[in-house]
This record gives structure tokens, sequence and C-alpha cells, in this order.
């Protein structure tokens, strides 16, 4: 499986098989696919949702799963997965419908919140997204309610460009990050 790695965390691609099992309540099979140890509350009902969805994605477009999901992982002793995060898909699958982004998603579980480590997964996707695939605009979409979020988005150096209606999740504000190219 493909990892990004950043300073304190690896981000580790969550393939089609490690899904299967891990939906399939096969949880030992899961971690030993990837190399990691899950939570024992996770999935939730809205992540073996979400979950499933990805895996359908996967199976119809197996060469866009490294824009899907990536667990947050841990890299030392038993490495505990801490979160998960990715992209809602390749370049133009985004809130703002712009073919040149990708849209950021992200989220750290309760016991390991208030350590950065959201800051952190996000900036390795961005260094990632920009160093593999030249991805220059970067989207996140964020609940007017979640303050942590929002204050991530604006540490990050993303700006407020609209807001809209999902269907899931209620009002988001978009905001957007532009990255200079390295010519600029």
């Amino acid at each position: 499986m493909a990892s990004i790695r950043s300073e304190r965390l690896e981000l580790v691609s969550l393939s089609p098989d490690f899904i299967e099992a891990l939906l399939a309540e096969r949880r030992s099979d899961a971690e030993a696919a990837a190399t990691l140890t899950l939570p024992d509350d996770w999935p939730d009902a809205h992540d073996r949702g979400f979950l499933n969805f990805r895996l359908r994605q996967m199976r119809e477009r197996p060469e866009i799963q490294e824009w899907f999901v990536y667990a947050v992982v841990l890299p030392e002793g038993d490495r505990p997965m801490v979160g998960h995060a990715g992209f809602h898909g390749p370049p133009g699958v985004n809130a703002v419908k712009a073919p040149d982004a990708v849209e950021v998603g992200y989220s750290v579980f309760e016991p390991y919140r208030r350590r950065g480590y959201a800051t952190e997964v996000v900036r390795a996707l961005v260094d990632w997204a920009s160093r593999e695939h030249g991805i220059r605009r970067f989207v996140a979409s964020i609940s007017p309610e979640n303050e942590p979020s929002l204050a991530l988005a604006k540490r990050l150096g993303f700006e407020q460009t609209g807001q809209h209606w999902d269907e899931e999740d209620g009002e988001e504000l978009e905001f957007e990050l532009h990255l200079r190219a390295a010519s600029e």
C-alpha cells in the first residue's frame, strides 16, 4: 500500500482488500493488510457508509485509489490509527467544481484531537498532491460550527470563497488554497 509521510504521522492508503475485510468484520485481516491497529469503536455507522461508497468507487476506477482514503497512523509501537483523511476524488471532484482542484477531507478520532494532527495531515496531503501531480488549487468544505477546522483552514492559508448546502452535512463554507508554481 502506498503511504504519505509527515513529521509525526504516516498516511496509509486504504486498499479495497482492507476495506472489504473491515466491513466484513475481519478486523485482524484489515489490520494486517495495512500494518496498523484499529480503534475498537471504528468504523461507526457513518464511516461504514463512507467506506462502502469509496469501495464502490475504487472498484469502478482502481486507477484513482490514491485520491481516496488514507488511515492516519502514528508510525511507532503498535501503529495506532488516529483518524482518516484523503481527497473527495481526483482533480475536478470538489465542492466548487473546479477542474484543476482537489478537495481535502480529514477526521481525527476524539482521543487524539488537539495535538496538531489535522494540520499536519492537511499539509501532508497538499504537499503530496502538489509534488506528485502538480496540483496548485485545494478546496475544503467546513461546517460553520466546526471551529477547530475553521481555525485550521485559516492557519494553512485557505480563504473562504463561498458556501453551499450539502444534503448530508447541511450548510458548508467553501475555502480554497492556491499555491504558487515554483516559477512564480
